[in-house]
């Protein structure tokens, strides 16, 4: 019997309980397996905190380059390569293309169309405002240079997430694209990963993961040119490295691992919400969380979810995922499944009750909604047209999933006329006297004075 903490929120105040919640996948965390605190005092001879262990990563890769890289990759990834195996050659890109069933190149071409006719949809056009005195002001975007996408490979392939974060870039205009996945079978020696880059004309892919390949792109290593930005999921030393050099170049977010949050009704299907639960928390660490205001729904989505796990490829560690990070969340109504789903702020939103759109509008925290009970959030994972990569641990509250504009760069254009310059003239002037900037003021006066012959 799998035991899914269960949260009764109809007469008690369960702030707390909630957030702690959240917080247990924040970044913040620290969630990490015994495993890799084990390797972590095997590799420095001591029980670094994640965070200790990438600021240790990140400023060696910044003094020692290629040589840190190359030696973090062995005593953590277990591969032992020189600099010439870091990149994955054309040939090999060529060879997995081949090698793939057609069927998966039909679908990713087919999921490559549907992201691009998306993004291309939500692109930030340029904008401009003319005057009656002449002053010209445009708004103009340009995409950046050359990106980084950060490709996970621990326990699984993700060729989806190499389509959720290239093809957003592909539509802004990118020019070049650089993939990096952990040297391992489900990274970047991985087929269908490596044929998926080749179909999208990606011809930058490196083996190399974790905190040390963060930390390449954004410094540059012998054989990596550094990247202007870096996206794309990760496990939390992933997502500390990409905090520790922003600034260096862009970031996405610091995201954590991935939560789904369920509000249903009577007229929801348990066995449907039961899958949903399961599916998020087969990332293992995944947060899965049901709030209704059905006790007969709550009882029988946690037996359909005992018989469903029983099922899955991966059923110790997302019962393990459900009984540390899952809740079943019981609420008085309707409007206290909306407070409590705004406080969680969730990664991934979906709503299976009676009027989900409306439900959906009045909910103002979550990174992707996916309203009614025939948009489980797998499709939004691999098909539907808006990045996966979104965000988590209640960061939803102020930030939004990746897209297209995320790769473009916005500037300003400012055009004046003298008419312009003396209708705005005494407003400058007022503002620079009133914070004692003289020179800003007199950027101004000098003009006027030429203009008047004095």
């Amino acid at each position: 019997m799998i035991s899914i903490q269960r949260i009764d929120a109809r007469n008690a105040d369960v702030t707390e309980s909630l957030h702690e919640l959240r917080q247990r996948l924040s970044p913040r965390g620290n969630v990490v397996s015994e495993a890799s605190r084990q390797r972590t005092i095997d590799v420095f001879g001591e029980p670094l905190s994640p965070q200790q262990v990438v600021e240790r990563i990140c400023n060696e890769v910044q003094s020692q380059g290629l040589e840190a890289v190359l030696r973090y990759s062995r005593l953590l990834d277990g591969a032992t390569m020189s600099g010439a195996d870091l990149r994955v050659s054309p040939a090999e890109l060529e060879e997995a293309h081949a090698r793939v069933e057609p069927e998966f190149l039909k679908t990713v071409r087919a999921v490559r169309d549907q992201v691009f006719e998306f993004q291309s949809a939500i692109l930030h056009e340029d904008r401009e405002v003319v005057r009656a005195n002449g002053v010209r002001l445009r708004q103009r975007y340009v995409p950046l240079r050359r990106a980084g996408l950060c490709v996970p490979g621990g326990a699984a392939a993700y060729p989806s997430t190499v389509l959720m974060t290239a093809v957003p870039a592909q539509a802004a205009g990118v020019e070049q694209l650089v993939v990096v996945a952990p040297p391992t079978e489900f990274g970047a020696n991985n087929p269908h990963m490596l044929a998926t880059c080749h179909e999208l004309g990606i011809r930058e892919v490196y083996r190399v993961g974790g905190a040390q390949a963060v930390a390449a792109m954004a410094y540059g290593v012998e054989g990596l040119p550094g990247v202007d930005k870096i996206v794309g999921p990760g496990n939390l030393f992933v997502a500390l490295a990409k905090k520790r050099v922003y600034g260096e170049v862009d970031i996405d977010s610091i995201a954590g691992p991935s939560e789904v949050v369920v509000i249903a009704d009577d007229s929801a299907q348990p066995a449907w919400i039961a899958a949903d639960l399961l599916a998020q928390a087969e990332h293992a660490p995944g947060a899965s969380v049901l709030v209704t205001w059905s006790e007969r729904l709550l009882e029988q989505v946690a037996a359909e979810v005992n018989v469903q796990a029983a099922r899955l490829s991966r059923a110790e560690w997302t019962i393990q995922s459900l009984q540390r990070y899952g809740a079943l969340v019981l609420v008085k109504d309707a409007e206290q499944a909306r407070e409590v789903t705004d406080l969680i702020a969730p990664e991934h939103l979906t709503i299976q009750c009676e009027e989900p759109r409306a439900m959906g509008e009045s909910i103002r925290n979550a990174g992707a909604t996916f309203i009614g009970a025939y948009a489980t959030v797998a499709l939004g994972d691999y098909v539907a047209g808006p990045s996966h990569v979104l965000p988590t641990g209640g960061t939803a509250r102020w930030a939004a999933g990746l897209t297209a504009n995320d790769f473009l760069r916005g500037g300003s254009f400012i055009e004046y006329t003298e008419q312009g310059l003396r209708d705005d003239a005494p407003h400058v002037q007022l503002l620079a006297d009133r914070e004692g900037l003289t020179a800003h003021r007199e950027s101004v006066d000098v003009r006027l004075r030429t203009l008047d012959g004095g």
